[in-house]
This record gives structure tokens, sequence and C-alpha cells, in this order.
């Protein structure tokens, strides 16, 4: 089986500036092609400490994977690396020169002399286009192993993986197979489902099964090993189909959709349309439902009714409510919904309300306390949470989630 080394490249990764996404994208998509990460590098922006680091993936992996670099700057330098790793000179690519011009003239942009740097690449590696930027990447070969260097910007690093690495790596996969998928749940901690599954978690299983947690959102891992990739694929199937019976409506979906994604779904096959009204979430439900291509075919707006006044102003709710109850309240939730879905004439709402924190909580309402309201018909549930003060962006993730996944639910009744 081969083996996987990641290197990440850039100062701003090591000063905390910039989270290293590249390298747990990365790992991810190797497993599904059954290729384990075996290290992780993160290095700054000096030569001899990225060749160093190239040397020691290239003892450990069959496949180094690099981000990171390749821009035009006196801080990228990660093809002068590769070079002096590999023992050759820099060689200019006229092809690459031409390219990096068209792009710039396709902009109705003038060319840095600094981008030309772009146009050089260690002598003997391959190219590995990018329709996305300027900077290509580079595929070494040695020793019988694989270097792919890509650029540290995301979607350009993404995109090269699937057009380039992905298909080549593919064709080069041999017995055992390892395949991947995922269930994903919603509703109930990872301590909850792991009693749940019971030995099921075991370590030394196959198929095997790991937890991942995410801002409330529980993410199970099914790795089947065979010697086939049918073998390997029914062991798959079968496990998943188990798991699902055992989880029930934990379970939003099987097919890596989002929770906005699965919601959507739901209100378009039903023929629903949805409408919002957030206070403590400030807009994150809608801007989650919205982050899905479609969306305006389900989702008709929504106010972010921050303010007692906008309450008041915008989704009719009293003066009275409000003074009886606080903002923070089931009837003012409920009424937020109600008001909601009567001003856009919807199928369905939702109505938040909460403390997100840090400050404004009391002994009676404390920061992490929020109340949702989903309305499907005439049906109006409401609910209280009282999530984890831990930390503002939290609460707000955590409370937008959880209502869609109260709709999700009403929904799939």
């Amino acid at each position: 089986m081969k083996k996987a080394c990641i290197v990440s490249i850039g100062n701003e990764l090591l000063n905390g500036r910039t989270v290293d996404t590249n390298a747990h994208w990365l790992s991810t998509q190797l497993l599904e092609l059954g290729i384990p990460t075996e290290e992780i590098w993160v290095v700054g922006d000096d030569i001899d400490h990225i060749v160093s680091c190239f040397k020691q993936a290239s003892e450990v992996g069959d496949i180094i994977l690099v981000s990171g670099g390749l821009g035009p700057t006196d801080d990228d330098l990660t093809r002068q690396a590769l070079a002096k790793f590999l023992g050759v000179e820099l060689e200019f690519k006229q092809d690459l020169y031409d390219g990096l011009k068209a792009f710039f003239e396709s902009r109705k942009v003038v060319m840095a002399s600094i981008n030309s740097v772009q146009a050089y690449i260690p002598k003997g590696t391959k190219v590995i286009a990018n329709p996305v930027g300027t900077a290509p990447g580079m595929h070494a070969t040695f020793n019988g192993k694989d270097l792919f260097s890509v650029p540290g910007v995301p979607v350009e690093m993404k995109s090269m993986y699937k057009d380039y690495i992905y298909p080549l790596l593919a064709s080069q996969k041999t017995s055992p197979v390892v395949l991947t998928e995922r269930i994903l749940c919603y509703g109930a901690g990872e301590s909850t489902i792991a009693q749940q599954l019971g030995n099921r978690m075991k370590r030394g299983r196959n198929p095997l099964i790991n937890c991942t947690v995410c801002g409330g959102q529980i993410t199970l891992h099914v790795v089947a090993t065979a010697d086939d990739f049918n073998h390997a694929r029914s062991m798959i199937v079968q496990q998943k189909q188990e798991l699902v019976s055992i989880l029930g409506s934990l379970v939003y979906s099987t097919e890596d959709e989002t929770l906005p994604e699965v919601v959507g779904k739901l209100l378009r096959q039903r023929k629903m349309n949805l409408v919002t009204a957030e206070s403590c979430t400030g807009g994150l439900i809608g801007k989650l439902l919205t982050d899905a291509a479609g969306s305006s075919d389900y989702y008709l707006g929504g106010w972010i009714t921050y303010s007692n006044e906008s309450k008041i102003r915008d989704l009719g709710i009293s003066k009275e409510l409000l003074e009886t109850h606080g903002a923070v309240s089931e009837p003012v939730a409920r009424a937020m919904a109600l008001g909601a879905q009567a001003k856009a004439s919807a199928d369905a709402a939702i109505g938040i309300s909460g403390i997100a924190g840090p400050g404004g909580g009391t002994e009676q309402k404390p920061v992490g306390l929020v109340y949702i309201a989903v309305v499907s018909g005439r049906d109006v549930e409401v609910r209280e949470f009282r999530f984890s003060p831990l930390a503002r962006e939290m609460i707000r993730q955590r409370a937008a989630l959880t209502a869609l996944n109260m709709l999700r639910l009403k929904l799939g009744v």
C-alpha cells in the first residue's frame, strides 16, 4: 500500500494568521483512494528548511504533496527548493510564459515583470496546468516516488488535484483496495452515538468506523479494505445500511450533503418555501441556506431583527409581549416565526432568539440560551436550547444548524 506525506509551505502558516486547511483536505482525498497520510510538515519560507522537509518526506512516503510557495514574490521559494532537492537547474518554459501573458491580457491587465519567474520549473519535471490562477504546478518523479507541487490558494490547489493528481493516483491503484464513505449526523453527541454503535467502533475492525466532530455535526467515516473494489464496495454498503438503521433520524445524509442542502432538497420535493426571522444568529441561517446553488427555488428571504424595535416594526410583535417575556423567550421566538410567515405568505418559517455572549447573560437567562421556533403550515414547534458558553461564534453556528435540523425533522415526517 502506498503512503503519502504532505508539506505545507509559508510563513503565514506558522505565525497563526492562516490556518492550513489544505493538508486536511488533501489527506481526506488521499484516504478515499486508500492512500494513508503518514506525516504532515508545515515549513516557513526558507529554501534549506524546505529541502530538508522534502528529504524527510521522501524517506517516509511514496507520494509527496506540496502546497504553497509558487507565487511570483521573493518569499515564494518552492520551485527553487525543488530544483535543489532534485539536483537540477531551473528551466525557462516559453509556453508557460506565453500562457501567463495571455492570462493577464484576457483580464486587460499588464503583466508585471516579476511574474515571469513562474515560467521557470526544475528541469525534467512535468507541468501541472492551473486553470484558475497564474502559478503552474510541478510533478517530479524520482526513485519510484512522485512529488506534486501546487499553489497554496485552496481553490487553485483543489482544481489541480482533481484535474491532474487524482486521475493519476487513481490509475496507479493496486490491491488491497481501501474505500471510504461518510454518514453525516446531527442531533446527538459523539458519546451518545458511540454508545448506540457499541463494538462497531472497535479499533482493528474491518470495515473500520472513525468518528469526527465539528460544530455539533458528527461524521462517521466507514473504511473498508478488500482485495478488489466490488468486495470493498459491498462491505461499505452493508455497513452503512446497518448504521442508518441503528441511528435513524440522527442521520441527515449518506451522500456528503450539507445539512442546509438536505433541508433545501426536502423543501423542493414538497414544493414548499421558507422564510427566516433571526436575532442572535444575525442572518447566519439565511447565509447557510443560500450557500447552496438553486436556493431561490425555496428560500424567500428573511429578517434580521436584532433589536426590540425591529421586532416590533418588521415582524409585528407587540411591545407588551417583549416587555412581559423578554426578547429571548419562547413566546417571542414563536411570534417571530409566525410574523415572518404571515408577512411573506410562506409555507414554512424559522424564528430564533438567544444570547450569544460573551456578555448579556443573567442567572435566569445565561449565555448560550436560545429559543428556536419552526413553523410548517399551521404546525408550530418551539424548543429551548442551552449551548455551552464557550465562544460566541460557536453558539451562533450551533443555533443555526439546530434550527435547520428541527426543520429537517419536521419536513421528514
